[in-house]
């Protein structure tokens, strides 16, 4: 049989395609630059083929280079499940899961989860990374992350879904700018409601939840986080719309806003985990779903 490549030098190639940058792919692999080329070079020979084109200044993906390391992020992938697989038979809490979730769920969800999958699963590790929704899927479809805490609903095609509770929406403003009684959506000024930028889920949650038709109430400059549409709406710019968990975790603290029901049917987001329908740690994450129903309100079928 001929050799066959080693993970590590696929492993390489992986890391160089996703940083495009020798140095930083090098850092990512804990090892040195020339040990990072050196590996790549005799993934080249092995497979017959060139996997890149370099010259003194630049490099760039073959043909050959980009569908190997579409392989190689499934195979890694694979070899990731097996170890896990072998690692948590008999004992499905325990090792290592890599989750990924999103900025307007991470800072006030997962302290707690950790905390409570420390006491419930003391052998289960958590690795965590917070970033877009976007990216979170395309990490969780190249074997980069095991797991996902996700507002639903997300085009969540090729992978399994399991709802873990809602979250609720609310109206925040300062109440010298809010009318008395109940809110109007037709009552606000235009261009009063400030959101998130769009790559944040929270606004299409937000929108679709609430039934806003008229978008000339929606302010075209969005922020870029929770926090900075607390500071703008308490600088009395207009209102907003918060989940109930960051208001619950202390995000209106020293400021002077106050709480509203938008109108109509009460809005939430649905709260759910995603994984890989080739993972084999069904048990592991569907358990860990189970923990962290425990930490928020029910999902509604």
């Amino acid at each position: 049989m001929n050799k066959l490549p080693s993970l590590k030098n696929l492993y390489y190639l992986v890391q160089l395609h996703r940083e495009q940058n020798f140095n930083r792919a090098a850092k990512a692999c804990h090892v040195s630059q020339s040990t990072l080329s050196s590996g790549i070079q005799n993934l080249e020979e092995q497979l017959g083929g060139q996997l890149i084109e370099r010259d003194h200044k630049s490099f760039m993906f073959t043909a050959l280079g980009e569908d190997v390391v579409t392989r190689a992020r499934n195979l890694l992938a694979e070899v990731q499940e097996m170890t896990d697989l072998a690692r948590s038979a008999g004992e499905p809490m325990a090792g290592t899961i890599r989750l990924g979730c999103i900025p307007t769920i991470a800072p006030f969800l997962l302290n707690r989860v950790v905390k409570e999958a420390g006491k419930q699963f003391p052998s289960l590790s958590l690795l965590l990374r917070e970033d877009t929704t976007e990216n979170l899927i395309a990490a969780l479809g190249n074997g980069e992350l095991d797991l996902l805490l996700l507002a639903l609903p997300v085009d969540t095609s090729g992978f399994h879904s399991m709802k873990v509770g809602q979250d609720p929406f609310k109206m925040v403003g300062h109440p010298e700018q809010m009318a008395m009684g109940e809110v109007k959506y037709e009552s606000l000024p235009d261009h009063s409601i400030f959101l998130l930028q769009r790559e944040h889920c929270i606004t299409g949650h937000a929108i679709s939840a609430c039934e806003m038709k008229n978008s000339t109430k929606v302010n075209p400059f969005a922020a870029t986080s929770l926090h900075t549409l607390v500071q703008m709406v308490d600088s009395k710019l207009g209102t907003t719309f918060l989940p109930q968990m960051a208001i619950d975790s202390g995000i209106l603290n020293g400021t002077e806003l106050e709480i509203y029901q938008p109108p109509g049917e009460a809005p939430y987001r649905d709260i759910g985990l995603v994984w890989r329908q080739t993972s084999s740690r069904l048990r592991t994450f569907r358990t860990l779903g189970q923990m962290i129903q425990g930490l928020l309100p029910a999902a509604s079928e």
